[in-house]
């Protein structure tokens, strides 16, 4: 059918890589078989150029050249470290964060060479101290477990080879494809400052009060475990009024202070299939919360810029919605009069669209009810009007050029059953939560 179903920001920026913007790698090779750590970091790197760039076999061709028959010798080893730690400190230096190294290397890596990452990112940690390192690289170093595991008195790459029983060859295959992934990678905003750039007054976020996330994760983990759709949107829909409620005090106090909680930037990661379609529940979710967002179609991540508790509901609400999403677009698909077209991937993709769409109409309306059943509502106007005006000028500076995209839907059928599954929630007569 082609109709558009809502239109949401996307960033417009050349795509740097093998084929442009990796000007910064070193292509040259060692000249005889006496080259040292850093000659054979260039031979590695320059392999992970040309493998980035297509050349299957350039990897094991470059692996074949430089391991030893029994064992990786101390150079190979060292330039190996070298030439990981200078990809990944200019990674990091173009805005990527340790989760979302991750991210886009579980799906172009096998789990060997996602440790191998693992491990690379922690040696690069190493010289910071925890004081001199934002929260937000602490949390994701905990989550990936990015941790020096291996003796120092050795070389890692070959404690790693003997703890994943990989050959010299097969260890050094690896490092090529994983440096590989890393040239891929396209420069980004950085939403967070950098490991030792981090000050200890400025570094610690403002957290939403954990009562109310307890409250908030009590309400979404019972909307996931429901059968029944109309409850699951009627659960989020109290979960929205109660974060709402939260921002509301949360702004109006800071309203008041000298130092307001300054606006942020996290990047939400959406799993395949039809991730332009859960981007579009992502950007619903995100408006709803008075935050901005911006997709990116190449990698398959949105980047959410709001102030800090606002970005924590943004990312509760998401994680719920889009599993519950799923499992409403599962159970429509189980009528019988339609189970062919309803597994189809244009039905599934327009239910998912229309879903989004209408949940976020819903949420946004849950939030709006909040703010003017508020017994400080006039007064809150114009405190929101001027938060607004702080998460778009932070918006704009991390995106001065973007465009819209539009997402369209291609089958009748998966967009009218989204529709109804978003629309059994009988929100009208629940009552506004109370603190």
């Amino acid at each position: 059918m082609g109709k558009q179903n809502r239109r949401r920001r996307t960033g417009r920026r050349p795509q740097s890589g093998p084929s442009g913007g990796s000007e910064f790698w070193s292509t040259q090779k060692p000249a005889d078989s006496s080259a040292d750590a850093a000659d054979i970091a260039n031979m590695l790197m320059a392999a992970a150029i040309e493998t980035a760039r297509g050349a299957a076999a350039a990897a094991t061709q470059c692996a074949a050249t430089l391991a030893g028959r029994d064992r990786l010798t101390p150079q190979v080893e060292q330039g190996a470290h070298l030439a990981g730690q200078h990809i990944i400190t200019r990674i990091f230096q173009n805005g990527w964060l340790p989760w979302d190294v991750h991210r886009a290397a579980q799906r172009h890596l096998d789990e060997h060479a996602i440790a191998l990452l693992t491990d690379i990112i922690a040696a690069y940690m190493q010289p910071f101290a925890a004081a001199a390192v934002d929260e937000t690289w602490r949390e994701q170093l905990d989550q990936l477990g990015a941790v020096v595991w291996w003796s120092k008195s050795a070389p890692h790459l070959g404690q790693w080879a003997t703890k994943h029983l990989f050959t010299p060859a097969e260890a050094l295959t690896t490092v090529v494809q994983t440096l590989a992934l890393l040239i891929r990678l396209p420069r980004l905003e950085l939403i967070r400052p950098l490991p030792g750039t981090a000050r200890p007054s400025t570094a610690s976020r403002h957290h939403v009060d954990e009562k109310v996330l307890s409250r908030v994760r009590g309400l979404l983990a019972k909307a996931e475990s429901t059968s029944f759709v109309e409850e699951a949107e009627a659960l989020s829909a109290k979960a929205q009024e109660l974060m709402t409620k939260y921002a509301l005090d949360r702004v109006l106090i800071e309203a008041d202070t000298a130092a307001p909680d300054l606006p942020g930037a996290r990047r939400i990661w959406l799993d395949t299939p039809y991730v332009d379609a859960k981007a579009v529940l992502v950007d619903t979710v995100a408006q709803a919360n008075r935050c901005r967002p911006i997709f990116s179609s190449a990698w398959g991540f949105t980047t959410v810029v709001g102030d800090e508790g606002d970005l924590e509901a943004v990312e509760l609400l998401t994680t719920s919605l889009l599993v519950q999403a799923t499992r409403a677009m599962i159970a429509s698909g189980n009528q019988e009069q339609r189970s062919a077209d309803s597994r189809s991937r244009g039905y599934r993709k327009s239910f998912l669209l229309a879903y989004a769409t209408r949940i976020g109409e819903r949420l946004t309306a849950a939030a709006e009810a909040t703010i003017a059943e508020s017994a400080e509502s006039a007064r809150l106007l114009p405190v929101l009007a001027s938060h607004q005006l702080k998460v778009d000028k932070a918006f704009d500076t991390l995106f001065p050029t973007v465009r819209n995209r539009g997402v369209s839907f291609g089958n009748a059928n998966g967009w009218d059953d989204g529709l109804a599954a978003a629309d059994n929630a009988q929100l009208e007569a629940r009552r506004p939560l109370r603190k």
